[in-house]
């Protein structure tokens, strides 16, 4: 691909980036759904109750890579491998970094420099989780919260779905659409008007998820400073106070929901008892209201493109749900390893989290490069939420902050490449992929968990340097 070609590229991704935006806020502002272009909602079947995970599927809605993502010659090894090299041996990386560019269509390694090494990943193992909850559950599944029928008349159970994007009555739209609590009340109060109930008492079911709510490997420090909320199946706005700043998360987001849920209960004309506690709906109780998420792949988007750490820890959760593990954070590693040994991915993964916040997960460059290789595969359009997830270079997510690709080394790249970002104290990681200068599709992992000060302007020169290969 002539470099004019790849600045048409270039303008034609940011017309795109800028439709979707426009499609977003439509999207958000009315009660348009592409669900409804594909296929038509299933009738409501009889609820199972927990622990079974509530999920409903769609036709599917996706957008494809190329078909052909390898046309064109590979870069010169000796060129990329000398350019590489030269930027590996910045101090700012620290002693102990792994480095992999692979190509796309048949897995061969363009460069490696310890790319079979275990590093702390960081947030690039969301890449992990998120293609592991795509091919497991599959990219049009939705999440699902609802209100079931209490064991006694007058009683009503909220049933965490975990969906820890559930907006709550002070969050405003956004994209993807969120499940809306207001929604659930609404929807709730009418089915127990048209049962002549206008007086209920409230609990809320968690049981879907189970396990310690901080997984191991956290800093005490993550939730006060806003990080993560602690993990469990029912939370809205992800835990925040306010849905529009990261912290303070509350310390126990089900009550904090299902306390808002009962206020707006008695907005729509239900009496609610005062005390609302946690309590266990029956299984097949019968449903008084329902509430679904965006789908999957939307999902997974959001959580590569924000590093969404509260999302990235349900997924996984999902995944182990899916996988016959426990909804725990040991069963979602388990559970994601699975997926990944059926992909062909078999070696270099450790997980403790699924967000990537855990100090003790290790993963090796050569598995999220092909990881990573697979999204861009026509091969696997399952997995293609991962590439169009991806923050991109200067424009969008954790690269689109003003402070990635500014180098001189790296700016000339900005647009050109898609990566998802790492960063832990002493951990800078980055994998992504690119187009090459004549056409072929790369994907690449650099990797450094010891490194003594930021690494993050090497990491866009060593990116930059794959892209005008």
């Amino acid at each position: 691909m002539a470099r004019h070609d790849r600045w048409v590229m270039l303008t034609t991704l940011a017309v795109l980036q800028a439709l979707t935006i426009v499609i977003g806020v439509y999207a958000v502002t009315t009660d348009f759904s592409l669900g409804a272009l594909t296929s038509q909602s299933p009738p409501t079947k009889p609820t199972e109750g927990p622990p079974t995970a509530p999920v409903i599927t769609a036709g599917p809605v996706l957008a494809h890579l190329p078909a052909k993502p390898g046309d064109g010659p590979l870069p010169t090894k000796g060129t990329l491998t000398r350019q590489l090299n030269d930027a590996l041996g910045d101090e700012a990386l620290g002693d102990h970094v792994g480095a992999v560019v692979i190509d796309a269509a048949t897995g061969q390694r363009v460069f490696d420099s310890g790319g079979d090494t275990p590093i702390t990943p960081a947030s690039t193992t969301k890449v992990i989780t998120c293609a592991a909850a795509l091919a497991s559950l599959g990219p049009d599944t939705r999440l699902s919260t609802r209100v079931v029928q209490g064991a006694t008349p007058g009683t009503a159970v909220l049933v965490g779905g975990g969906d820890p994007m559930l907006a709550g009555p002070q969050a405003k739209p956004a994209y993807p659409k969120q499940a809306s609590l207001k929604t659930l009340a609404a929807r709730t109060a009418a089915t127990l008007k048209s049962q002549n109930i206008r007086k209920i008492t409230l609990s809320y079911d968690t049981s879907l998820f189970v396990g310690p709510p901080i997984p191991p490997g956290w800093k005490p420090n993550y939730v006060p400073d806003g990080e993560a909320a602690p993990i469990y199946a029912l939370a809205m706005d992800e835990g925040r106070q306010n849905p529009r700043a990261n912290k303070p998360r509350v310390s126990n987001p089900p009550r904090y929901a299902a306390a808002a849920f009962a206020k707006l209960l008695r907005g729509e004309g239900i009496a609610v008892a005062r005390s609302v506690k946690p309590g266990k709906a029956a299984a097949g109780a019968p449903e008084l209201g329902k509430v679904d998420s965006a789908p999957l792949y939307a999902l997974v988007e959001h959580a590569l493109t924000r590093s969404d750490n509260d999302l990235a820890e349900a997924l996984s959760r999902h995944v182990a749900i899916k996988e016959g593990q426990e909804a725990s954070s040991a069963g979602g590693a388990k559970a994601v390893l699975a997926v990944l040994q059926r992909l062909g991915v078999t070696q270099g993964v450790s997980l403790s989290d699924g967000s990537g916040l855990s100090i003790r997960n290790r993963i090796s460059p050569y598995a999220l490069a092909t990881v990573l290789a697979m999204a861009g595969s026509p091969n696997h359009p399952e997995l293609a939420a991962i590439a169009t997830g991806l923050p991109i270079a200067g424009f969008s997510g954790t690269l689109g902050n003003g402070h990635r690709f500014t180098g001189s080394d790296s700016r000339g790249q900005v647009g050109l490449v898609r990566a998802k970002t790492g960063t832990l104290n002493n951990v800078n990681t980055l994998a992504g992929m690119a187009t090459t200068k004549d056409g072929r599709l790369v994907t690449f992992a650099f990797m450094a968990d010891d490194v003594p000060v930021t690494a993050e302007p090497v990491l866009d020169r060593l990116a930059a340097t794959v892209a005008r290969s």
